[in-house]
């Protein structure tokens, strides 16, 4: 196995009507959840991926678990339980490219997750271990899971891949969010902050130095993801500003997460920080192409096609 990841899996509700959700009569059902996008994108990409987490016990909770194994990825950690529902969210998007979304998760099953279910040697068996800022913020027990599974990485030799993915409405104050996360990424191989939690964790506006401030000793890398704009990526033997690939925009949820998926599975290939950043950003322009989060991602065959097409990448030695 290659990439083990955990977190909080949702049933999504969307409409293709550009309205107001209180005029929003039919919905269609998807699945989302930033740390099982991740292991879509991957899986989709031809890696052997584990995810695990805690469902409700009831129809919504069996339908993310279908979905996700549905995809040939690894889920039997995941636990059920029949004292919490299944999270769920509603997306609204009134004009194109601009989404709102409303989460309705506190309380959730996932939210329920224990650090002593963590089965420390079934981490064993990967290679890489990639989190996010939102687990942690489910409750104090997903903190604690989120600790032990890091602490466990480390002794393993797994590397650590973190995504801050900062969601406001789960953190009591910025304090607390930036506090946690600094202490993760201070954890991790490989950083991924956007532009905004760059400037929460270090308190720079720049790329350059939020780079440089994330960038400890040891450390392999970080890519601070600017958006339309490409990426900055540093590392102690490279750094540089990789130009983003064109997209039109038409859905930019989880245009994130399969960055991170895209970043990954560059690393897996041996790829150096440079061209992990360029497969990550065509991943990541290819996911904001298509309404929803995992629908549109692509297969290694695909993804290759749309880098070639791109002279950057060519000029990238392989």
């Amino acid at each position: 196995m290659e990439v083990v990841t955990f977190g909080e899996s949702m049933v999504l509700f969307s409409s293709d009507k550009n309205l107001p959700l209180e005029y929003v009569h039919q919905f269609n059902k998807q699945m989302a959840g930033a740390e099982s996008n991740v292991a879509i994108g991957l899986a989709k990409l031809g890696h052997r991926v584990g995810w695990f987490s805690k469902l409700g016990d009831d129809p919504f909770g069996r339908y993310v678990l279908h979905q996700i194994r549905g995809y040939g990825i690894d889920i039997s950690r995941c636990r059920h339980t029949g004292d919490a529902p299944t999270g769920v969210y509603f997306k609204e998007q009134r004009t194109k490219g601009k989404t709102q979304v409303y989460y309705y998760r506190r309380h959730s099953a996932a939210s329920m997750m224990h650090p002593d279910e963590l089965d420390e040697a079934y981490l064993a068996g990967f290679k890489i271990l990639h989190i996010t800022g939102i687990t942690p913020a489910l409750s104090p027990d997903c903190l604690a899971l989120t600790r032990k599974a890091v602490a466990s990485a480390r002794k393993l030799g797994l590397k650590i891949v973190f995504d801050p993915n900062v969601r406001w409405k789960l953190w009591d104050s910025e304090e607390a969010a930036k506090e946690v996360l600094l202490e993760l990424a201070g954890s991790a191989d490989y950083i991924l902050p956007g532009l905004d939690e760059g400037e929460l964790l270090t308190g720079c506006t720049q790329p350059e130095d939020i780079a440089s401030a994330l960038l400890k000793p040891g450390a392999a890398g970080v890519v601070v993801k600017l958006g339309s704009k490409g990426a900055y990526f540093k590392s102690e033997q490279d750094s540089g500003y990789m130009a983003p690939f064109p997209a039109e925009e038409v859905d930019p949820v989880g245009a994130g997460d399969a960055f991170a998926a895209g970043f990954i599975s560059g690393l897996l290939h041996g790829e150096t920080l440079e061209q992990a950043v360029r497969r990550a950003s065509a991943m990541g322009a290819i996911a904001v192409s298509v309404n929803g989060d995992v629908e549109g991602l692509p297969n290694e065959a695909e993804l290759l096609d749309m880098m070639k097409g791109d002279q950057d990448y060519q000029n990238v030695k392989r």
